[in-house]
Order: C-alpha cells, then structure tokens, then sequence
C-alpha cells in the first residue's frame, strides 16, 4: 500500500492547483484523476484566465500538468472505486489499479456534463449527440448542427463548431445568458443563427440523430440536423465524498468552510464541485481553492493547528 500526507482526488484545475502547493509544502501527496486535466482540456478557448490573452484548455492544462510533475508530484491516471476510513483517522483509497493511504483528502473532483433527460438523447449518444464540441467537431465537416445551451460553454462551442459545420443553430431556452463579447462573436458569424425556445422535447433519427424538436410561441417545431451538441451546464461529481459523509448543499454541493475543510475531519475539498468562491465555477477560482486547501492540510496535519 502506498502511504502518503495527503490524496488528492481529480486532476483538473483544483486538484493540480492543489497540488503545486503541496509541493511548496513538502506534503508527500498523490494526485488521482480519471481525466487528467478535467472538462478545461475541452474548452477551445479560454480567454479570461490571468497570463493568457487567449489558450486552449488542452494547452493551459498541459501546463499545469508539466508544474505539477516537475515540482515532484506523482499523478496518476485511475478511477477511484471506493474510500474507506480507518479506526486510526487516515483513509484509505481503492482504485482500479493500486489501493493508496492518506492522512488527509482533498476533494477535487469537478462537474460531469448536465443531460437534459429528452426522449432519444440516450439512444443517440455517440451516433450525433455529443457533450464535448472540441472533442467532437471534426466528425460534423459540412454539415447541419444544432448546439443546446445559452450559456459560455455554448456560445464557445457555437463559434468553434462554425468552423467545421456549413451552419450552426444556437438553440436556447428564453434568455441568453452567455458574455457579451461571446454574443457579438456568434452574431457577426454569419454560420451561426441564434434560436430562443420555451423547452426542447426530444431528438428524433432512426440510426442517427436527424432532427431536434422543441417548443415555440406555444407550436412544436422540428429542427433538421446531423450533429446535436448538448451544453447545458454540469453536475458536482459528489457521490465518492458523500459515502464517507462528507456533507453537500441541497444543489449536491460539498459544503466548505473558508479553510476549504468540510464536515469529516481531514478532510477537504476544492474547486467547481464546492459551495466556494460563491459557486463562481471558474478556472481561477479552482485553483486558489485548491491552494488553500493545500494550505490546510498544511495547518492540519504538520503544523496540528
């Protein structure tokens, strides 16, 4: 079994950030991630991250990555299974490859992508609906697509799509709440059309997706299409935290104190899946999340403040 200080558990912006200060902090510590980089590797363009007049995700967190390793962490690529806490107050980690033991934990295990529960959208996962338009958009060249959302993540997979596709539909539920500078982007776009609707009702095909339908001024609508992107936000990844009784708010946050210490003693937690920095669920304040944290844990277990 490997002993540590701490387990740090996801590999995106929080857990890295996490983990570059537990370096400063000569923490013996592990970083596990299933996706290492997190959902920012998805994002085509980041443009309000301080340093970076403009990045791709992939690229800001290959970064990260490289920090991270050279200042001597180890991360490693595995799915956490299960965590079990000993009689002694550490924990232990079980994953699909190795079983791992820490005196702390710090939670950084992000949001999954939100589905919208429609008729079709499961039956066409993979055959036209997709999650992830930078993953994605190569498979769509010249032809019709529809992306579902009205916030950034939206309006950035819009204009990313208008690169590959013949024409892109903005499709979104009463208000468009995405930056204004990404608004202005899409509609000097002439690729892209923007569509207000009052709820979406299903994705229609037969062996792949053909047509989205949806509600307008009170009449059902049906969209023609060849690639539906789904962009609707995400949920807290929550589940491995709360079997060990970690607290989370009524929207399936982890509930964090300013320390980012949550109820179970030793145990933290950092990023876009706490109460934190007000739900603000940016890369920025992931990391100054995970840093504290960090910080903590620090405090905690070698200071015993």
């Amino acid at each position: 079994m490997n002993n540590h200080d701490l387990i740090i558990i996801g590999a995106g912006p929080a857990g890295l950030g996490a983990s570059i200060y537990a370096s400063r902090y000569k923490l013996d510590h592990v970083v596990i991630g299933e996706d290492i980089g997190g959902q920012v590797v998805e994002a085509w363009e980041i443009e309000n991250y301080a340093g970076f007049e403009s990045i791709s995700g992939k690229d800001l967190m290959e970064k990260f990555r490289r920090q991270t390793e050279n200042l001597g962490a180890k991360i490693v690529s595995a799915v956490v299974q299960r965590i079990e806490k000993k009689e002694n107050g550490s924990f232990v980690v079980h994953t699909n490859q190795e079983i791992y033991e820490g005196k702390a934990l710090i939670f950084a295990l992000g949001m999954k992508p939100r589905k919208m529960n429609i008729p079709g959208e499961n039956n066409f996962v993979g055959k036209g609906i997709s999650y992830c338009a930078t993953c994605d958009a190569m498979f769509f060249r010249r032809k019709n697509v529809v992306v579902i959302g009205g916030g950034d993540s939206a309006a950035t997979a819009a204009i990313h799509l208008s690169e590959f596709a013949d024409h892109v539909t903005l499709l979104y539920r009463n208000e468009l709440k995405a930056e204004p500078s990404w608004v202005e982007q899409m509609q000097k776009n002439p690729k892209i059309e923007m569509q207000a609707c009052s709820e979406i009702t299903g994705v229609k095909g037969e062996d792949k997706v053909q047509a989205v339908t949806f509600k307008q001024d009170d009449q059902e609508k049906e969209l023609a299409v060849d690639g539906v992107f789904i962009e609707i936000g995400s949920v807290p990844g929550v589940a491995l935290a709360q079997e060990i009784g970690v607290q989370s708010d009524e929207q399936n946050y982890l509930i964090v104190d300013q320390a980012q210490a949550t109820n179970v003693e030793n145990v933290f937690a950092a990023g876009d899946v706490t109460t934190g920095s007000n739900k603000f669920r940016q890369i920025i304040t992931a990391v100054a999340e995970g840093a504290v944290a960090a910080g903590s844990v620090y405090k905690k277990i070698k200071l015993n403040k």
